[in-house]
């Protein structure tokens, strides 16, 4: 009977504790407990095989104690709970006696971690990745997982053949080296390019789209070729924006799926689309909904218009302009929502854009996180909103725009968290920071300036506190200059930019004129916004001119200016900007207007004023039509106009022309003597080449007008018709990387016989 008893007891522990961790199970002794059920209580506990843990440590994690009966379910529990913490390879509860004999084996620990045969991923970037660490607790699980991130970190940079095997070697006192051995293998290229279901677009025109490329050899620079699934879900939804764009409102990506070759050297992609019907603009009409606002106060910002191709761009635009408007006529609480309307068979969508009040929620606190160098003060000031003020998502937009714009940041992620009551809200910046610093070095050649080389030290967040300061040293054949400047962008706490700039330029200018010039000075300058897009500057400088090296046969003007003179000068301009990039406008247009005030001390005196003005119009895709115009006009005050200060139009401003190409001329020397007011413009259209688009080339078309007159006093030796000149040509610009290059050809249509042209224009630049 007793051999009954013990016989139904170790069945019934085998049961309970059959279903044990792998890591138990794999061990050449399994885990043993032999218990008899009801037997009485536990006396004592004995815990060997410790090593670096305390037994005290290890009898806190069993779930049985001391006058315990030996249940096997609570030691079935008590066994779990040691295998959980990760602390051991192998566990054994044996009962003894009265006693509970615990053995163990401890998990060895890392002493050190290395990586063999990573030559594409740097050691830094794998240490980053992994989880586990130096003196930390060994396991299998864990290793396993850092093997997958590792994996990851290869298949990211379209090494799909990656492999990695981890290594452990044993050291004394129950420590590990720990190496991960990794065979890159050659990295999986997009060998092709497909899509299935586009009738409106060619494979060649979405190929552009998307960031992902086909292989070629041009791209030793980039890695868009090389398969990467994120970047294949990223490109998903670039398809999809740039069909709403353009009036595919039902456009889908039904599937987009990589296939992998047999030998894994090469990706095969396939994208399945639906364009649907291509719609329209129907009805566009406004219902405001909130107390004492109409419809029409706020219609003017809405720029859709009927007929138009659908474009979910111009929807969420006119969603912003509405928030913006009706939040300046102080409503704060408001949700501004599209109601929006199919019409299948006209193939229109009208649209209703609803303003109601929306939640009472103000602004509890603002944190911001991730900022180690820049100043919380630099972001904070960035902020269109401020604790306790009423919480408004189109300033919420606006602030992380702004702070985006900064280029301090990598990231810039903005989030709203719950606040301590229901009417409150917390807003959450967390930033990533990158490199503010910037050393340049350059290369070149211009057709103004001649072959040239520049060292520029740039630093756009000095101390952390925003400010900017740069110094700048060129050295051309025809041109040098020295440049230092500083900026503070919030002065007094204010929304002021205030700077200043140091220079010195030496410029040869023997072929043109006859003369070379020297110019030294320091300007202050001022400015800040009255609207988002309006701005105002202000500038007071001083600066010492020299006029040396006038060759012996130079017109006489120009012998009569030889020497120093000093000009100090207040200046002053208002801007307006509605382009939707300054660097790359593609839409929208900007006006600017300014004067000069010279006479306040020194020995020039004048009145200088300036227009520029410029408009955008987005023809077709990556088509764009450009009107750019400027205008200046001088006058002297109580004396003639100096030579320094006079207009000269030709070469970058009126193509088909040198440069000081135009203009008021002597006609005996054919020196360049420059004129008192000057106009200039240009009509192009820039349009793609069918290259791919990672080439950067593109070509435009242009014509360019302009002239230049007026010399005081007249003089019969000088051929000053004030007449237009014109200029027509084409052109290829490509960025390319070792910077950007220009290429001109052009011909004066109209032109005067003392006119010098130029037919070939080059540009040239470099940074690195």
């Amino acid at each position: 009977m007793k051999r009954l008893h013990r016989f139904i007891a170790v069945a019934f522990s085998c049961a309970t504790f059959g279903v044990l961790p792998i890591q138990a199970m794999a061990q050449a002794n399994p885990p043993l407990v032999e218990l008899a059920q009801n037997a009485g209580a536990v006396n004592e506990i004995i815990v060997e095989g410790t090593q670096r843990i305390e037994p005290d440590t290890v009898k806190s994690y069993l779930l049985i104690q001391i006058g315990d009966a030996f249940e096997p379910a609570r030691i079935d529990r008590s066994l779990k709970s040691l295998f959980a913490t990760g602390l051991f390879a192998d566990v054994i509860l044996r009962r003894q006696g009265d006693a509970l004999l615990v053995k163990i084996v401890e998990n060895p620990v890392i002493n050190r971690i290395a990586f063999e045969g990573n030559d594409k991923v740097g050691t830094e970037d794998l240490e980053a990745e992994v989880a586990l660490r130096p003196r930390v607790i060994y396991t299998r699980t864990k290793v396993q997982n850092d093997v997958k991130r590792i994996l990851g970190i290869y298949r990211g940079s379209g090494y799909f053949a990656a492999t990695v095997e981890p290594k452990v070697i044993q050291l004394p006192q129950n420590r590990i080296d720990l190496v991960f051995e990794v065979h890159e293998g050659k990295p999986t290229a997009i060998s092709s390019i497909r899509f299935v279901g586009n009738k409106e677009y060619s494979d060649g025109r979405l190929r552009g789209i998307i960031q992902t490329r086909e292989t070629a050899w041009w791209r030793f620079l980039s890695s868009d070729d090389t398969f990467d699934p994120d970047r294949l879900t990223f490109d998903r939804e670039l398809l999809r924006r740039f069909y709403l764009t353009d009036g595919f409102a039902d456009f889908r990506v039904i599937s987009a799926v990589a296939e992998l070759t047999p030998d894994r050297k090469d990706f095969f992609l396939t994208f399945t689309i639906e364009e649907g019907a291509r719609y329209k603009f129907g009805k566009i009409d406004i219902q405001a909904r909130l107390r004492d606002l109409k419809a029409e106060d706020v219609s003017d910002v809405v720029e859709i218009e009927e007929d138009d191709w659908y474009d979910v761009d111009e929807v969420n635009k006119a969603i912003i302009a509405l928030t913006d408007r009706v939040g300046e006529l102080g409503h704060s609480f408001l949700d501004v929502r599209p109601r929006i309307n199919r019409n299948r068979e006209k193939q229109t969508i009208d649209i209703v854009f609803e303003i109601n009040e929306g939640p009472r929620v103000f602004v509890e606190r603002i944190v911001i996180a991730g900022n180690v160098r820049t100043q919380d003060k630099v972001i904070r000031r960035e902020f269109r909103l401020v604790e306790g003020d009423a919480f408004n998502s189109s300033k919420l937009r606006r602030s992380r725009q702004r702070i985006q714009n900064l280029g301090f940041f990598e990231s810039v992620n903005v989030e709203r968290l719950p606040g301590s009551a229901p009417d409150k809200t917390i807003v959450k910046v967390a930033v990533e920071e990158k490199s503010t610093g910037q050393l340049s070095l350059g290369a070149g050649f211009s057709s103004t300036n001649g072959i040239l080389g520049d060292i520029g030290i740039r630093e756009n967040n000095f101390l952390g506190k925003g400010q900017i300061v740069a110094l700048k040293l060129t050295i051309a054949a025809l041109k040098s200059e020295v440049d230092f400047s500083f900026t503070e962008p919030y002065f007094l706490g204010r929304e002021v930019r205030v700077g200043f700039d140091f220079f010195r330029v030496s410029e040869d200018l023997q072929d043109v004129s006859s003369f070379d010039t020297e110019r030294t000075g320091i300007s202050f300058r001022g400015g800040y916004s009255i609207t988002e897009r309006l701005r105002q500057d202000w500038k007071y400088g001083i600066r010492v001119s020299k006029i040396t090296g006038v060759d012996n046969a130079a017109s006489s003007l120009i012998k009569d200016q030889v020497g120093t003179k000093t000009t100090s000068a207040i200046s002053h301009s208002i801007s307006y900007d509605r382009r939707d990039s300054p660097l790359t406008p593609t839409d929208g247009y900007y006006v600017t207007t300014g004067n000069e005030l010279a006479g306040l001390g020194g020995t020039v005196r004048h009145f200088k004023n300036t227009v520029n003005a410029g408009k955008y119009f987005p023809i077709a895709d990556k088509w764009v039509l450009s009107v750019l115009g400027q205008a200046r006009y001088i006058v002297g005050m109580g004396k003639d106009v100096d030579l320094l200060e006079r207009f000269h139009v030709g070469g970058s401003n009126l193509r088909g022309f040198a440069t000081r190409g135009i203009g008021p001329r002597d006609s005996l020397t054919e020196d360049a003597l420059g004129g008192e007011w000057m106009y200039a413009g240009s009509l192009q259209l820039d349009f793609p080449l069918g290259l791919p688009e990672e080439f950067g080339v593109t070509g435009r078309v242009f014509t360019d007008i302009g002239s230049v007159g007026q010399l005081s006093p007249t003089t019969s030796f000088v051929d000053d018709t004030g007449s237009l000149r014109m200029g027509v040509g084409t052109g290829v610009s490509w960025t390319s990387p070792f910077g950007p290059i220009g290429i001109d050809l052009s011909l004066p249509v109209i032109k005067e016989d003392f006119d010098i042209t130029e037919a070939f224009r080059l540009n040239f630049g470099t940074r690195f």
